[in-house]
C-alpha cells in the first residue's frame, strides 16, 4: 500500500489489474483482498483507492454516480489545493481517473456525463451521492476484512443523492456516436 502514495500511482495500479467481472458470483472485496487477488470492479477499486488516499494523509472517501437503465459507478474523490479529482476503475475507459481541476463535486460528477453510456449507446448518468467518509465504518474492518462488505453498498444506496438531469433534459439527449462508443469500450472485458 505504501507504493500507492499518490492518486496517479493508485490509478496506475488499478489500470494494471484486470477488471473483476464477478464470473464466480458477486463480490465486494476489501482493499487487502483486492491487493491479494489482483482484481477489482469499480466499488472494490474505489475502496482500495480510498484506503491508499487515507494512508497518504487524506480522508477515505467514496462517491456513487447514479444511472438510469445502467449500473451505478463508484469513485474515490480526493482534493488537492481545494480542487476535486477522482480515482476510479471501470470497464469503460472514460469512467476512470479525473485530475484535480474541478471546483465542486457537481463539476466532478458532470465530467463523467458524456463518457457514461450503456452498451445500447444511451447517455445514462443522472446523479451523484454525497461522498461517504469510510472512517465511519471502521468497525467493519473495511480495509482488511476477508468478508464481503455489503453494508458499504447499502450505505451508498441510502446516501442523499443530487440529481444532475431532470426528465425534460433527459428527453433531449442524443445517442453516443460510434467513435465515442468505440473509445469508451477500449479494453472492455470480454
Amino acid at each position: 500500500m505504501r507504493q500507492l502514495s499518490t492518486p496517479v500511482k493508485i490509478q496506475e495500479y488499478l489500470d494494471r489489474i484486470p477488471y473483476n467481472t464477478e464470473k464466480h458470483g458477486e463480490t465486494l472485496r476489501s482493499p487487502r483482498r483486492v491487493l491479494t487477488d489482483g482484481t477489482a470492479h469499480c466499488m472494490e477499486g474505489a475502496l482500495l483507492a480510498a484506503a491508499a488516499l487515507e494512508a497518504a494523509g487524506g480522508p477515505p472517501l467514496i462517491m456513487d454516480l447514479t444511472a438510469v437503465d445502467d449500473d451505478d459507478h463508484v469513485i474515490a474523490p480526493f482534493q488537492c489545493r481545494g480542487l476535486w479529482g477522482a480515482v476510479a476503475t471501470s470497464k469503460f475507459s472514460g469512467l476512470r481517473f479525473r485530475s484535480p481541476v474541478y471546483r465542486s463535486l457537481r463539476e466532478l460528477a458532470m465530467s463523467y456525463f458524456e463518457p457514461y453510456f450503456s452498451l445500447a449507446g444511451q447517455l445514462t448518468l443522472r446523479g451523484y451521492g454525497i461522498p461517504i467518509d469510510l472512517r465511519r465504518f471502521d468497525a467493519l474492518r473495511w480495509r482488511t476484512s476477508e468478508e464481503d462488505l455489503w453494508p458499504l453498498a447499502d450505505a451508498l444506496d441510502r446516501r442523499h443523492h443530487v440529481s444532475l438531469l431532470g426528465p425534460a433534459g433527459a428527453r433531449g439527449l442524443h445517442r453516443v456516436d460510434r467513435r465515442l462508443k468505440s473509445a469508451g469500450l477500449l479494453g472492455y472485458p470480454r
